[in-house]
Order: C-alpha cells, then sequence, then structure tokens
C-alpha cells in the first residue's frame, strides 16, 4: 500500500487492498487459534500417537465442534472493537487508547462469567451482544485476574508482573492494521496494552516486536523488511534482549535446511512469549503457504493455539484474505462476526470522517460502537 494510503487518502484499490488484509490478518489468526486448539497441552509425541507421523494436517474437533476458536480470538475481537471505539472517543477530545482497550478486555471479561448478553447495557455495543462469545474455551489464569477489576495495568504497574506467556502477542494482533500510525506508536501501544495482563517485559515485547512486522505487512512492506524494522525499534527498549534473540534466532534457522518440527520446537523453548513468537516468524518466512505455515506451527508440545494464530495473523496480512484454506474457513466458528468486525475496522480506518465528527455522525455506527 501507497504511502499517500497510509497518510490518510485513500484510493479505491487501496481501500480494497487494505480491506483484504484486514480480514486476511483476522480471519488467519482465527484459523490459525482454531487450527491448533486441539492440541494445546499434547506433546509432540502425543501428536504425532493420535495424528500419525505427520501431525496433525487437517482440522479436528476442539471443545466439541471443528472449526472453535478459543479465549485468544475472542480477545482479539475486543480489541478490534477497543480500537474502533476510540476513533469515535476523539470526537469528545478524550484520546487515550490504552484505556479504550482496557475497557473493550472488561466487556470480554464480563463474557467469562455472565450467563449471555445483557440487552440492557446500550454503551457495549453489537459485539458484546454476540451469544457465541459467552462461551469460555480455555482463558488463561493471567487474562482472567489482569481483567478482573477496573485497574488497568500499565508499564509502570503491570499486572501478573511475572507473566511471560503469548496471550497479550495474540490479542494485540490488531494493532499492527493501525497503518496510519508510526511504526513507534504501534509498538508503544501494544507494549502498554500487553502489561493490563502480562507484564513481563518479554511478553510486552514480544506483543510490540509481533504488531509492528504486522504493521510492515499491512503497509504492503515484504516480511524480511518488517522483521528488521522491528528488531531496530526495540534496539532501545530495556528487557528486549530475549525477545531480539528469539528474532535472530528465527531468522538463523531459515538458512539451517528443511524445516522440521524439530527446529520448531528449539524455536519454541519453554513456550513463553518470545518463543512462540519465534515459531510464528519462522513459519511465515519459510511456509510454502498459509496451509503449510499453520501446519508447521502448530505441531509441537507447547502452546499450538497461540503460534497458530500468530502465524496466521502473519501470512494472513502477508497474502491476503483469498489466500486462506477455504475448507478451514468454511467450518470457522464466528466467521460471520469476524467479517463484519474486519469490515467494519477497515471502513473506520480509511471512511472515519464520513461515520461520525463534528460535523456528521451516523446513529447507526455510534449505536454500533457508542462513545460511552
Amino acid at each position: 500500500m501507497g504511502t499517500a494510503a497510509a497518510a490518510g487518502v485513500w484510493g479505491r484499490a487501496e481501500q480494497q487492498d487494505f480491506r483484504s488484509r484486514v480480514r486476511g490478518t483476522l480471519l488467519g489468526a482465527a484459523v490459525g487459534d482454531a487450527f491448533g486448539a486441539p492440541l494445546d497441552g499434547l506433546s509432540l509425541d502425543g501428536i504425532r500417537a493420535e495424528h500419525g507421523a505427520d501431525g496433525l494436517v487437517e482440522p479436528v474437533p476442539a471443545y466439541g465442534r471443528r472449526g472453535a476458536v478459543t479465549a485468544a480470538t475472542q480477545l482479539t475481537l475486543f480489541t478490534v472493537d477497543g480500537l474502533i471505539r476510540a476513533q469515535v472517543r476523539r470526537d469528545t477530545g478524550a484520546w487515550h487508547p490504552p484505556t479504550d482497550l482496557h475497557r473493550a478486555y472488561r466487556r470480554w471479561a464480563a463474557t467469562q462469567s455472565d450467563w449471555g448478553p445483557d440487552e440492557r447495557r446500550d454503551e457495549d455495543g453489537w459485539l458484546a451482544r454476540e451469544e457465541w462469545l459467552y462461551a469460555r474455551r480455555g482463558p488463561s489464569r493471567a487474562c482472567l485476574l489482569g481483567l478482573g477489576n477496573d485497574v488497568m495495568g500499565t508499564l509502570e504497574t503491570p499486572k501478573n508482573p511475572d507473566e511471560r506467556g503469548p496471550e497479550a502477542a495474540v490479542r494485540s494482533t490488531p494493532f499492527g492494521l493501525l497503518v496510519g500510525w508510526e511504526p513507534q506508536l504501534v509498538l508503544q501501544l501494544a507494549v502498554e496494552c500487553a502489561a493490563q495482563t502480562h507484564g513481563h517485559p518479554s511478553a510486552t515485547l514480544a506483543a510490540g516486536a509481533h504488531t509492528v512486522i504486522l504493521h510492515g505487512l499491512a503497509r504492503g512492506e515484504p516480511l524480511d523488511g518488517a522483521i528488521q524494522r522491528a528488531l531496530a525499534l526495540l534496539a532501545s527498549r530495556p528487557g528486549r534482549q530475549p525477545v531480539t534473540d528469539a528474532l535472530r534466532h528465527a531468522l538463523g534457522a531459515v538458512r539451517q535446511g528443511m524445516p522440521t518440527a524439530a527446529r520448531v520446537e528449539e524455536l519454541l523453548g519453554d513456550g513463553a512469549a518470545e518463543g512462540a513468537l519465534a515459531v510464528a516468524v519462522y513459519c511465515a518466512l519459510v511456509g510454502e503457504d498459509i496451509r503449510h505455515g499453520v501446519r508447521l506451527a502448530v505441531n509441537h508440545g507447547g502452546p499450538s493455539s497461540a503460534t497458530g494464530a500468530l502465524t496466521g495473523a502473519l501470512l494472513g496480512a502477508l497474502h491476503g484474505e483469498t489466500a486462506l484454506p477455504p475448507g478451514w474457513l468454511t467450518e470457522l466458528e464466528g466467521r460471520a462476526t469476524i467479517l463484519e468486525l474486519a469490515d467494519d475496522f477497515a471502513m473506520e480506518m480509511t471512511q472515519g470522517p464520513a461515520l461520525h465528527g463534528p460535523a456528521v455522525s451516523s446513529p447507526g455506527w455510534l449505536a454500533r460502537y457508542p462513545r460511552a
């Protein structure tokens, strides 16, 4: 995508390309999450015993159905909702996106304890009224604890300061689609919002690095260049070493011959955020297509749904929605919701002033994304 679009002047072809990348990113992340979900908690030997020597190669059920997503995808959708709401609230003079994201994540937290949508809460917007989001799908303890009250974690006082898991990186995926923002601001937003549940620098900076790489892809840049930009932006960040080492390890692994499950497991390490990021970057670099990349990303003894989601997001942003495996999409839980949200996000980013502002307001848009 050209710099004109990044600066806010969108031609029709650029809008269509951007929408395809938004759809590709969000659907790719959800497809990867759903593909890896049945493998969470299994060792590589256990996966092979259950699915054969090649591991899992086609979707199988998790949570009682094929295509079921985990809490990570649920939270990712609320990230999109929070970003749109932040843009809408900017009209009021209030502009603090981490607060809007925290409010969105609190709406997700309500889905984990309530029986179903509360139709009386107009301020919730449309996403919180989607009944399928009220299923509990293995939310991490860090997410439940971090979002369990109104106190927002910050970089100065993070929630769960020792938490290194990859869940915050997965839900941060939509920040990479803020193509009108400078990369360092995208990094900062992802890091600040990750600290709301995962306070360890490895977790916050892995989230930031993943979003910066996605940001480059969403702007039409090559994957190698996006990775180098992430490394450059991390260079001044305290606590960066585990994340930068993981990224360099992933780049080095590409030159070591044909991809194998053993190499993926080596990159993953103990399954923390920086290892999951390394797996995603490696699989996106060596994957022949999205199907191959996601298969490679999930067949290991770690957090398969997270590595599948991170990889699917990168490849979806790189190639757009039409490169996703149609058979996998057909059974994806919540596909209609994800598409609706993706298109709303693309519309907000490219045509926001026509939907809301000092001079014009679309009542339908403000009902979907209330300023409250």
